[in-house]
C-alpha cells in the first residue's frame, strides 16, 4: 500500500510538472434529452444505451439515439428518491447477459436504506425487464439521508462491486469509513454466480479476517460517487466526494490484492480530518489526485472513464472526470516517468453532470441531472500534418527544402516555425533542426521536428602513424594542409611528412561535395625530424666491435661521434646515410667505462650510451 505521507510531495509534483503530451480537445454534443432526473447510464453489450432516472426508472436509448417511451424497468414505488442523494443510484448488466438477462441495481427502498437487488429482462421482449424478478441480494442499513454511493459495476474478473458511503450526516459521526463490521464506507466485492444469493470470492483480502466483513474490497471511503475499471488495463478509478474541502480521485492498479484503506475519516484528501480511532496510518492509500472543494473548480467530484473507444484516437489513455457544481472537464494521466498530471479540458459551465456513461465500443457519454445525454467528442481528431524533406546539396548551398501538408481542423490555421517563418513551406535553408507548430480555430495543435542535413561527406578523422597522416581511402580526391597552408603534390589518402604542425585535409566526395576533416597536431621527436626508423647498436656493453645500424626514410650526410661523458670527442666520421647504413666501430683500445654515442645533422642529435667493458 501507499504510506500517504510520501504522497503528500507526490502531490506537488503533479502540480508543478510538466507534461509532453500533447493534450486531446474535447467539446460536448447533445446526443439525447427528454429524461427526469438521470443520474446514471450504461451499455448491455449492444448498441442500446441504458439511463438511470433517480426516481427508480431506467430508460433505453436506441441505437439511432432515439429514447424509447417505455421504461426498461419502473420500480418508482420501491424507490425513496426524496432527498438529493436517494433514489436508483446504480445498474449494471451481467456479462453474460447475453445469455442470462440479469442486470443488477442499488437503490434506497422506502425505509432509506441500500439495497443490491438482481432482475432479469422479460422473456418476451429485449426492452422490457421484469419487475417482478427482483432477487434481494444484499442490504445496508443508512443512518442518514446522504452518502449514500450506490454505483454498480463488474470488474474485469466477472465480479460485482458496488461501493457505498459513509451513511451520511456530516464528519462521519459514527466513524463508518474505518469500521470494518459495517459496509458503509466501503468497496464491497461478491461473487453473483454462485452461492445463494453470491458468495465470497476466495480471493478477496478479509475474506479470513473474522474482525472485517467478508465481502469487503476497500475501506476508508466517503462517498464513492462513480468508478470505473479500465477495459483495457483492468485498474480500477474511483471519484471520492469530499467533506468540505478536498475532492479526491483514487486509483488502484489491476493486480491489487485489495485492502486499501483510502484514509476517511482519518483523512480528506491528503489532510488530516479526525485522526481518532485511526490506526495504521502509514498505511494508508492516498489519492492520487486531490483539488480543492469550494473554490471555483467546484464542490462535488463524478468519477469518470479511461477512454478507449475508436473515434477519437486521440482521447485514448486519458481518464476524464468532472464535477458535478462547475462542470469543468479534467483528464489524469501519467507522464513517461509514472508522474501524474491533471489538466482541464473543458469547463462546461455547470451542467450538473451526475455521471458518466460508456457504451459497447467505449464511447464516453455525460448524463446531466437536468435529463440530457451529452457525447464527448474530439476536435482535433482528423487534424494532421505530414511534410517531407529535401536536404541541401552540399554544405553551405542553402538549398534544402520542407514542403508541409495539412488535413482537417478548423479554419483558420496558423503556422510557425522555429526559425520565424509563418509560411506552410520553407525553401532555401540550410541544414539545420526545424520545428512546425500548426493550431487550428479550435486550439487544436499539431507539431513536428524535422532534420535539414547536407550531403556533404562526414569529416573524416585523421589517424597517425610515426609521421604517416591519413584517412580512409574512399573519397575521389584529397589535399592535406599544414598550418592553413596547401601542400604541393600532397593528394592522396596518406601523407608522410617530416614537419611538426596542425594538419588538415579536404577531401572530395563522388558527388562533388566536398568537407574538411578535424585538426590533428603533428609532434615530431628529433628521430622523426631526422627522418631516422632505426639507430641501433649491439652488443651493449661490448669489449670488442660495436655494431651500428641505421634506416632512414631519406638520404642525407651525418656525423657520427662517439665521446666521453664529459664531452671529448674520440673520434668523428661523416657518413652519407642512404635509407640504410651499417659500421663495425672498433673499442678495443679503449678503457671500460660509459661512452655516448651520437649522430648529428643541422643541429639535430640523437644519442645512445655505449658500455665498454
Amino acid at each position: 500500500m501507499q504510506p500517504r505521507f510520501s504522497l503528500l510531495c507526490f502531490f506537488a509534483l503533479c502540480l508543478s510538472s510538466l507534461s509532453a503530451q500533447t493534450l486531446p480537445v474535447i467539446d460536448l454534443e447533445v446526443f439525447a434529452t427528454g429524461l427526469n432526473s438521470s443520474i446514471g447510464m450504461t451499455n448491455a453489450g449492444d448498441e442500446r444505451l441504458f439511463v438511470i432516472e433517480q426516481a427508480g426508472i431506467i430508460k433505453i436509448i436506441d441505437g439511432d439515439g432515439q429514447v424509447l417511451p417505455t421504461p426498461f424497468l419502473d420500480i418508482d414505488s420501491r424507490v425513496n428518491s426524496q432527498s438529493n442523494e436517494r433514489g436508483l443510484l446504480g445498474l449494471a448488466f451481467h456479462p453474460n447477459y447475453a445469455e442470462n438477462g440479469y442486470f443488477y441495481v442499488n437503490y434506497t427502498q422506502n425505509s432509506g436504506d441500500t439495497r443490491l437487488s438482481r432482475f432479469q429482462v422479460s422473456a418476451d421482449d429485449p426492452n422490457q425487464a421484469d419487475p417482478d424478478s427482483e432477487l434481494i441480494m444484499l442490504t445496508a442499513d443508512q443512518p442518514f439521508s446522504n452518502h449514500n454511493g450506490g454505483h454498480v459495476a463488474f470488474g474485469p474478473d466477472g465480479f460485482l462491486y458496488t461501493g457505498l458511503g459513509d451513511g451520511g450526516s456530516g464528519g462521519d459521526p459514527n466513524n463508518n469509513g474505518q469500521n470494518r463490521l459495517t459496509f458503509l464506507g466501503k468497496m464491497l466485492r461478491i461473487d453473483v454466480d454462485n452461492g445463494d444469493p453470491y458468495t465470497i470470492p476466495a480471493d478477496n483480502p478479509f475474506a479470513e479476517d473474522d474482525f472485517t466483513l467478508d465481502e469487503i474490497w476497500a475501506l476508508g471511503l466517503r462517498n464513492p460517487w462513480r468508478f470505473s475499471f479500465d477495459r483495457e488495463t483492468g485498474d480500477l478509478w474511483i471519484g471520492d466526494v469530499g467533506q468540505g474541502a478536498w475532492e479526491e480521485i483514487d486509483f488502484q492498479p489491476a493486480n491489487s490484492t485489495g485492502g486499501e484503506n483510502y484514509g476517511w475519516r482519518c483523512y480528506e484528501g491528503n489532510t488530516a480530518y479526525n485522526l481518532s480511532q485511526c490506526t495504521g496510518i502509514n498505511d494508508l492509500t492516498g489519492p492520487i489526485h486531490v483539488y480543492e472543494n469550494g473554490s471555483n473548480l467546484g464542490c462535488s467530484v463524478t468519477g469518470g472513464y479511461v477512454y478507449r473507444g475508436s473515434e477519437f484516437p486521440k482521447l485514448t489513455g486519458f481518464y476524464l472526470y468532472t464535477d458535478y457544481c462547475s462542470g469543468r472537464i479534467w483528464t489524469l494521466f501519467q507522464n513517461e516517468n509514472g508522474v501524474w498530471h491533471n489538466e482541464e479540458l473543458l469547463n462546461a459551465n455547470n451542467n450538473i453532470f451526475a455521471s458518466f456513461g460508456e457504451d459497447q465500443n467505449g464511447e464516453l457519454y455525460l448524463v446531466g441531472r437536468n435529463g440530457t445525454i451529452y457525447k464527448i467528442v474530439e476536435l482535433c481528431t482528423g487534424f494532421e500534418l505530414t511534410s517531407s524533406v529535401t536536404d541541401e546539396s552540399c554544405a553551405g548551398d542553402a538549398d534544402g527544402s520542407i514542403d508541409v501538408t495539412i488535413a482537417g481542423g478548423l479554419a483558420p490555421i496558423s503556422i510557425n516555425w522555429s526559425n520565424g517563418a509563418e509560411t506552410e513551406d520553407l525553401s532555401g535553408i540550410e541544414a539545420g533542426i526545424y520545428t512546425v507548430t500548426a493550431i487550428d480555430e479550435n486550439g487544436c495543435e499539431q507539431k513536428e521536428t524535422l532534420t535539414v542535413i547536407n550531403s556533404s561527406p562526414e569529416a573524416p578523422m585523421i589517424t597517425i602513424s610515426g609521421t604517416t597522416l591519413s584517412v580512409p581511402d574512399e573519397y575521389t580526391a584529397y589535399q592535406w594542409y599544414l598550418e592553413g597552408e596547401l601542400i604541393e603534390g600532397a593528394t592522396n589518402a596518406t601523407y608522410d611528412s617530416s614537419n611538426p604542425g596542425i594538419y588538415t585535409v579536404v577531401v572530395t566526395a563522388a558527388n562533388g561535395c566536398t568537407t574538411l576533416s578535424d585538426e590533428v597536431n603533428l609532434v615530431l621527436g628529433v628521430m622523426e625530424q631526422l627522418g631516422l626508423q632505426k639507430f641501433e647498436i649491439n652488443p651493449n656493453p661490448t669489449s670488442d666491435l660495436l655494431q651500428i645500424r641505421l634506416e632512414s626514410q631519406r638520404s642525407g650526410t651525418f656525423s657520427l661521434r662517439l665521446h666521453s661523458l664529459s664531452g671529448s670527442v674520440i673520434m668523428e666520421e661523416k657518413i652519407e646515410l642512404n635509407r640504410s647504413f651499417q659500421k663495425s666501430m672498433d673499442l678495443r683500445q679503449l678503457p671500460a667505462g660509459t661512452y655516448i654515442l651520437s649522430l648529428e645533422q643541422g643541429g639535430l642529435e640523437v644519442t645512445r650510451l655505449v658500455e665498454k667493458q
